[in-house]
Order: structure tokens, then C-alpha cells, then sequence
């Protein structure tokens, strides 16, 4: 008899859904203030360097953490980085692919969408913001000898991350979702292994107090929804 794991017998394990039903006068009115607060929500570049209070980013992370994903394998890895020195070699490794995308690697109509937003390759919030989040995909399981296989590990941590940022809103911090491309610079400084890639750098504190946003406007729910009746 093959003593493979794809032998083995697993007998699924349920337990009642703790679910407690809302009022329908009541549904409307949270759906439009989650709606309400989560629309405040903007990508902030201008960081306080005033602490986090202790416990908030762990709270987010285990809301992040409750996400689904693909088999419950949980193909995540939330790495908080505080201190200064490492900000600082993140930002020179952030910088040095960003010099890269914007002396050439981006074409022109790339560079074209970005000018309203006022972005070029210094990247000082890295350093200026008191946390930085590093969200890590895991491509595997296990060690590398005894893989076990993950599944949607892109849509699972993209979801997981999406739940990270509505949690840093709800408890009242500013985020951005940075994405220096390549982002295997992160993996080398945090010592992460193999089976781990990074997926998204989460700078995170108050916005300062001179904190400026680009002039923006969003799709109406007409140009984002369809609806079949």
C-alpha cells in the first residue's frame, strides 16, 4: 500500500457557522457607512513619523489573516519591519529599481499615466513611515524537500491583502500599496526563503500633517456594475 498523501483518507470535520443575521433596517445603513469610510481611503505618500500604538498592526494582520484561500493552505507572510536601518537598505534597493522603471524600463504612455501623480523614483516614505508591511506569497508549502502543494495563491493573497488595507483604514492609519518592480530585493533583505515571494510593500503610519493627495475622481456605480435580473 502506497503511503503517499493523496492515499490518505480524511474524514471533513464541520462546525456550526457562528453567523448572527442583521435586521434589515440595519443593513442598509452599515453597508453605506463601511461604503462611507472605506471611500476616505486614499494611497498616502507624506508619512507622521509618529509611532503605532502597540497591537494595532497585529490586530490588522490577524484580520488579513482570516481571508479565504485556495484549500485553507493560508499561502501568506506578513513581515512588519520597524527598524530604521532596514527602512533605510529597503529604500536604496526600492530606489535603485525605481531609477531603472523611470530612466527606461516604463514605456511613455506608462509614464504619462503617472504624471498626475506627481511620483519619480525617491521613494522617502519608506524611511519617513513608522512600519512597513511586506506581504509574501507563498509559490509552496513546507520545506523545500517535503513540498506541499498551494492553490489561487495570487487571488488568495491578493484578497488577504485587500483585508489588510480596509483593516489599517478602519483603525485609523494611512497605507499605500507600493509595488517596485522587481520586488525579489525584499525576499534578499528579510531573509525570506525560497518558497516565499514578495507581493506587495505596504508602507504604513499617520498621514502628516501637511499631507497632500492627488485631485482624483472615481467611476460612478453605473460604469462599475452590471446587474441581470
Amino acid at each position: 500500500m502506497s503511503d503517499s498523501p493523496s492515499d490518505e483518507q480524511v474524514t471533513p470535520r464541520f462546525v456550526p457557522l457562528a453567523f448572527k443575521r442583521v435586521p434589515e433596517d440595519q443593513m442598509l445603513s452599515r453597508s453605506r457607512a463601511f461604503q462611507q469610510s472605506i471611500a476616505r481611503r486614499r494611497s498616502v505618500r507624506h508619512f507622521s513619523t509618529d509611532p503605532i500604538p502597540a497591537g494595532v498592526l497585529d490586530d490588522c494582520i490577524l484580520a488579513a489573516a482570516s481571508a479565504p484561500s485556495g484549500a485553507h493552505k493560508q499561502p501568506w507572510t506578513f513581515a512588519i519591519v520597524t527598524d530604521p536601518e532596514l527602512k533605510r537598505r529597503i529604500r536604496a534597493a526600492a530606489e535603485s529599481e525605481e531609477q531603472l522603471n523611470y530612466g527606461g524600463r516604463m514605456n511613455p504612455t506608462w509614464l504619462r499615466d503617472l504624471e498626475p501623480f506627481g511620483t519619480d523614483a525617491n521613494k522617502p516614505f519608506l524611511e519617513d513611515a513608522p512600519a512597513l508591511i511586506v506581504v509574501f506569497r507563498q509559490i509552496w508549502g513546507g520545506e523545500s524537500d517535503e513540498r506541499s502543494q498551494h492553490y489561487y495563491t495570487q487571488e488568495s493573497v491578493g484578497i488577504a491583502s485587500g483585508f489588510l488595507l480596509a483593516a489599517l483604514h478602519e483603525a485609523g492609519l494611512g497605507t499605500l500599496t507600493h509595488t517596485p518592480s522587481p520586488l525579489g530585493f525584499l525576499a534578499d533583505l528579510l531573509d525570506r526563503p525560497v518558497n516565499e515571494k514578495a507581493f506587495l510593500l505596504i508602507p504604513v503610519g499617520y498621514p502628516s500633517s501637511d499631507c497632500l493627495v492627488p485631485d482624483l475622481e472615481r467611476r460612478s456605480l453605473e460604469e462599475v456594475r452590471l446587474v441581470f435580473e
